[in-house]
């Protein structure tokens, strides 16, 4: 029978979520920071999951509302995301089109659907294996390091007001639909807590009946 696997949490100890001394939870704060302790983030999946749902609620509105206007010489046009990103593909600019499509498309709703499934995860919604739970972190956490590619998105916008009078542009809802979806995702993913995916493991290995033994001849 697998022994479980004995945690800092088992012995009262908490790691202190900003300068990361571990210390007896007993004591409140921390004694180098003076941050409040905690074994667990208090209410990581529930908050998780209303970051999440209000990302989720921007995302349509981001890529549906107009994200600039554009006045060139009396004539307006407002362009959304997509249609940002054809415009560029149809010019021929198809690296620029993948990059916004990457960027403000794929990478705000992957975040968004596997944050989900971990919060599925930890709250035993879903019943994962390790392997397969221990790649979609990883692939969350990779999601993660790519974040701040936005601000290319918005560098290829800014560069267009360098055509000086003939052009005027002003910020549309899209923009700050797209902004707030961006910011929500990040503070989803700074108040998930993935040590309660491992607990959740542990609990299931503990309910799990033991294999049987065949008795030897």
């Amino acid at each position: 029978m697998k022994q479980p696997i004995i945690k800092a949490s088992d012995h009262g100890l908490a790691g202190c979520h900003t300068c990361g001394k571990v210390s007896p939870v007993e004591l409140g704060r921390c004694p180098r920071c003076g941050t409040q302790l905690h074994l667990r983030k208090p209410d990581s999946i529930e908050s998780t999951i209303a970051l999440m749902a209000a990302a989720a609620a921007l995302y349509i509105p981001s890529h549906l509302l107009p994200v600039m206007t554009v006045v060139e010489i009396g004539v307006v046009t407002p362009s959304t995301i997509i249609g940002g990103m054809m415009t560029f593909w149809r010019s021929g600019a198809y690296p620029i089109a993948l990059v916004i499509f990457a960027a403000s498309i794929l990478i705000p709703l992957l975040k968004i659907a596997s944050l989900s499934w971990l919060c599925a995860a930890a709250g035993g919604w879903v019943h994962p294996s390790p392997a397969a739970l221990g790649r979609i972190y990883w692939f969350t956490e990779l999601l993660g390091r790519w974040s701040m590619i936005d601000i290319f998105v918005v560098g290829i916008l800014v560069s267009l007001l360098q055509l000086g009078n003939y052009m005027a542009i002003t910020p549309g809802p899209g923009a700050l639909a797209f902004a707030g979806v961006v910011v929500l995702t990040m503070f989803a993913a700074m108040r998930f807590d993935p040590r309660l995916l491992w607990d959740r493991l542990d609990q299931m290995s503990a309910a799990a009946p033991p294999h049987p033994t065949i008795p030897e001849s």
